[in-house]
């Protein structure tokens, strides 16, 4: 089969894979997609759409250090392609930032999300739906460094975007929902966190699937509230069926 046809075959099917929560298949799709894409060159901007997809991917199986490599690769060929203003650069940038915030990086997530966040507000405007994962990831920076007072105005645009174009029930509402409970235990304000949580939870499992790793992700953080609230039946249940998703995913 033409590489021209063949990559763009197995990142689709990868993208598709990705979605539905099977992330050992998804792999195997983005590998085979990111090797004919190579076939171009190894500065092509088809080989860093790939390498963002796959980044994104190890980056949800907790696979840190090749995620960064993989952003990073994929990040400098779009600066190099598009120049400093393009919407794909943010992309990449936002990805590096919420990289860089799981591993503790707080100073460098900030500085690139803030760069992204203004390339995007300038590309797009201060209300699309596109700036949306910049003002989630910028708010969760906030939450980690008890800056709570930036976090929840951030959360609260997000939230307020994404219901106007996406729906009560998008996965994309279930996130910054997610954001504004972890933002609400952060402080101690666990009757605020829980119903957020919940309608987090119900969203991602009517619209991923119960058993999809995405809905692994948000038990394994209401089970911290569960702790926190001395219910450690319930915790401890929700932890288990995590465990249970993820295992699936091998």
């Amino acid at each position: 089969m033409n590489s021209d046809v063949h990559w763009q075959e197995q990142n689709e099917h990868g993208a598709r894979l990705y979605q539905q929560g099977r992330y050992a298949e998804a792999e195997q799709a983005f590998r085979t997609a990111l090797q004919e894409a190579e076939r171009f060159g190894p500065t092509d901007t088809r080989v860093a759409l790939v390498l963002n997809n796959l980044a994104s991917l190890c980056h949800n199986q907790r696979k840190f250090a090749e995620a960064e490599a993989l952003y990073e690769r994929a990040l400098s060929i779009r600066r190099q392609a598009y120049g400093p203003q393009h919407p794909l650069v943010a992309q990449s940038l936002n990805n590096l930032a919420s990289l860089y915030r799981e591993l503790g990086r707080y100073r460098e997530a900030e500085a690139l999300l803030q760069d992204a966040l203004a390339t995007a507000e300038g590309l797009f405007g201060p209300y699309h739906w596109r700036i949306t994962n910049c003002l989630n990831n910028l708010a969760a920076v906030y939450t980690a460094q008890a800056r709570y007072a930036e976090a929840a105005p951030l959360f609260q645009r997000s939230l307020a975007i994404r219901l106007r174009h996406f729906g009560a029930n998008d996965p994309t509402v279930a996130t910054t929902l997610c954001g504004l409970a972890e933002l609400a235990l952060a402080q101690g304000h666990h009757a605020e966190a829980e119903p957020l949580f919940r309608r987090a939870l119900a969203i991602r499992e009517e619209r991923l699937g119960a058993d999809h790793p995405m809905v692994a992700v948000l038990l394994e953080k209401y089970a911290v509230l569960l702790r926190e609230t001395a219910r450690e039946a319930e915790a401890g249940e929700m932890e288990t069926r995590a465990r249970a998703i993820r295992a699936r995913q091998g």
